[in-house]
């Protein structure tokens, strides 16, 4: 496993970047719709309670991020309204800190949904994508890139498990919360409250960096040994 002081470990928050499909402009209602005519399930109309999954309708608003640094575990959060500033100081992060080869970013299905909606973000907002995110045309172990969920797949494609179940079968104590990932978007658009979801982010952090020690065979990560930026 990799030296532990060069993973960032980090868990995007994102909303979309219309709250109500009813706000949503034509065009931007009708490439939705589109998306999703051919399922009889649900209605596009349904279906927009998701949005904030799919990086051409959604935002970043949140960046949690943790490192350990003499023997400690140091979290914080890049967060704003302003998707732009968020990319921005996440990016200049990435050049100043995590910028050489033995740097490694580790995210909770970061390889279905993390890495990718922050690369898509990045282009759509017209920015250059930070060294470490340039990953097309690479090799898969060229990749710096750690998937705590890929590694409990075990070659097994079929399996999804969440971040709060694999801590649970591992024994580690996941903080309670009031609030789960499909409040973020009411959280941020209806109470105006982007102070909670950092907070919530930031427990994630804390629980990846943990359920990631038991894939590396370390010590657990002790409540007294986290530094909050």
């Amino acid at each position: 496993m990799n030296n532990l002081e060069k993973i960032l470990f980090l868990d995007i928050e994102t909303v979309p970047l219309v709250y109500n499909y009813a706000d949503l402009n034509e065009n931007a209602k009708e490439l939705w719709n589109k998306k999703w005519q051919y399922s009889k399930e649900v209605t596009p109309e349904q279906q927009y309670a998701k949005a904030g999954i799919y990086a051409e309708f959604a935002k970043v608003i949140c960046i949690g991020l943790g490192v350990y640094h003499q023997n400690k575990f140091r979290v914080k959060t890049i967060a704003s309204a302003d998707e732009l500033e968020v990319l921005n100081q996440f990016s200049d992060l990435l050049k100043n800190h995590f910028n050489s080869k033995e740097n490694v970013l580790c995210a909770h299905n970061g390889k279905e949904f993390d890495f990718p909606f922050l690369c898509r973000r990045f282009l759509i907002n017209n920015l250059p994508l930070p060294k470490t995110l340039q990953i097309q045309g690479k090799k898969p172990w060229e990749v710096q890139h750690l998937d705590t969920m890929e590694l409990w797949k075990f070659g097994d494609v079929k399996n999804f498990t969440s971040l709060n179940l694999l801590a649970h079968v591992f024994g580690i104590p996941s903080p309670k919360d009031d609030m789960d990932g499909s409040q973020v978007g009411k959280t941020f658009y209806e109470d105006n409250n982007l102070k909670r979801i950092e907070d919530y982010c930031k427990k994630d952090v804390i629980t990846l960096a943990r359920v990631y020690s038991r894939f590396a065979g370390l010590g657990n990560l002790n409540d007294e040994d986290i530094v909050f930026a």
